[in-house]
């Protein structure tokens, strides 16, 4: 049994998944055997992605006595993103064809607004996926602005995944590189759920631990070779990714899937974080904010956790949540989306004394082994950016226009944006944050 099979055998949406080239081939076949009452479909793509499959996909799916409707967005080639005015769209335009199953032919933006407007709506859909630009294909989420804000919202997995690796592999350059970005935030992530895992905070699922990290450094291997377009690496690339969707089905969690990194990402995407107009992509905002969870990582390595004075750290805690939600407004610079889901989320993982107390000490007790298992797990900061480098990808955050002050911001606050337990909460839970800031951002700093 390969790994996709076996987590087909978990997952609580998919059902069928092809990978490799030639695989849109199998996309018509597939509709029939997952939709075999089904008379009609609704192909959704964009103006790209008509070309390179599109269109394809559609035809097939006639000459497999299909009834095909098709809705290009934004026809004119005209460059657009997942804003939840397009989520209306495709809503409409699938409510429109009666009857007929959504497939959606495309990358990240396509694939999250078919995925959200069926999640609405109601019916099951079929994902084609044109390039290995993240890992939300096979996820049962959509990345969308709302509100003015990127939001991360619920929708049902696709009931089938087709990726041909053929076509990935000539998608633009920056394309596999945000997904290359993406996987490789995967590793710290994993090391930030081992110590979840050993205070209590969130047991591993070794279902989905084995589906993420077991083929996570094939993977990873050869950035070289994802960034020239081989086949065959952006292949496993596309097949690290699906299983990264996988194990978030598996366990009904993203944490699987992402760490203090994400965390960094979806404090840009409140921001809005543009450059020359365009949003930054989801994986080069993760992989800059890989590079800074790696390295802060690496710092807790550096301390001799074992030998922490604990009623130290007790007595240097807030007194109260109270206390701390004072500070919110300094801390995120009196932004009020920011202080809003600060106070939220920290309100949910704030440690009373006592609890911090116990944790601390699970930490200094274990510090030993839990040193040696974030080390085999972590890859050296120094191979991180080279890795991102040879792939294509940012590896300063002045390439995805942010300074060095407006990250260092950025970093204090991320441990008050998500009640989810990470490294980074270690750190403040230690007191170390203003040393491990001064690491990262200061004078001599590794960012």
């Amino acid at each position: 049994m390969t790994l996709i099979e076996e987590a087909l055998t978990q997952t609580t949406g998919t059902k069928a998944c092809e990978i490799g080239p030639g695989a849109i081939s199998a996309a018509a076949t597939m509709f029939r055997d997952l939709f075999p009452e089904a008379r009609k479909a609704i192909v959704v793509d964009d103006s790209n992605t008509k070309k390179v499959a599109g269109t394809f996909v559609a035809d097939s799916l006639k000459k497999a006595g299909i009834d095909v409707v098709e809705h290009t967005i934004n026809p004119d080639g005209s460059w657009f993103h997942a804003t939840y005015d397009k989520v209306e769209e495709v809503r409409a335009a699938i409510a429109s064809a009666s009857g007929a199953v959504p497939v959606a032919v495309g990358s990240g933006t396509v694939n999250d607004l078919v995925k959200r407007a069926c999640g609405e709506l109601g019916p099951k859909y079929l994902i084609v996926g044109t390039a290995a630009s993240m890992d939300g294909y096979t996820a049962a989420n959509a990345s969308i602005t709302k509100d003015g804000m990127k939001q991360t919202l619920s929708c049902p997995a696709p009931l089938g995944c087709v990726i041909d690796s053929a076509i990935a592999a000539k998608a633009p350059r920056d394309m596999t590189a945000s997904g290359y970005a993406d996987l490789i935030a995967k590793i710290p992530a994993g090391a930030d759920w081992i110590i979840a895992d050993l205070i209590g905070s969130e047991a591993i699922h070794p279902l989905a631990w084995k589906l993420v990290q077991e083929p996570l450094r094939d993977s990873l291997a050869n950035p070289e070779g994802c960034a020239s377009g081989d086949e065959r690496e952006v292949r496993k690339l596309c097949e690290g990714l699906a299983m990264s969707g996988f194990a978030m089905q598996a366990m009904d969690s993203s944490r699987p899937a992402s760490g203090t990194e994400h965390q960094v990402s979806h404090y840009w995407d409140m921001e809005d974080l543009s450059v020359g107009g365009r949003p930054v992509s989801h994986g080069f905002k993760v992989g800059i904010g890989t590079i800074a969870s790696t390295a802060t990582l690496e710092f807790l390595l550096e301390q001799d956790i074992s030998r922490i004075d604990i009623e130290e750290k007790v007595a240097a805690w807030w007194p109260s949540f109270d206390a701390l939600k004072a500070e919110l407004p300094k801390i995120f610079g009196g932004r009020p989306s920011h202080i809003r889901r600060a106070e939220m989320e920290s309100a949910k993982a704030f440690p009373s004394h006592e609890e911090l107390r116990r944790e601390l000490t699970v930490i200094r007790d274990n510090w030993p082994d839990l040193s040696a298992k974030i080390r085999a797990q972590i890859m050296p900061l120094a191979e991180v950016k080279a890795k991102l480098a040879a792939v294509g990808a940012p590896v300063t955050p002045g390439e995805i226009g942010v300074t060095r002050e407006r990250f260092r911001e950025t970093y204090a606050g991320v441990p008050y944006m998500r009640a989810r337990y990470f490294g980074s909460d270690l750190v403040v839970h230690l007191g170390l944050m203003p040393a491990l800031l001064d690491r990262l951002f200061g004078a001599n700093g590794v960012i």
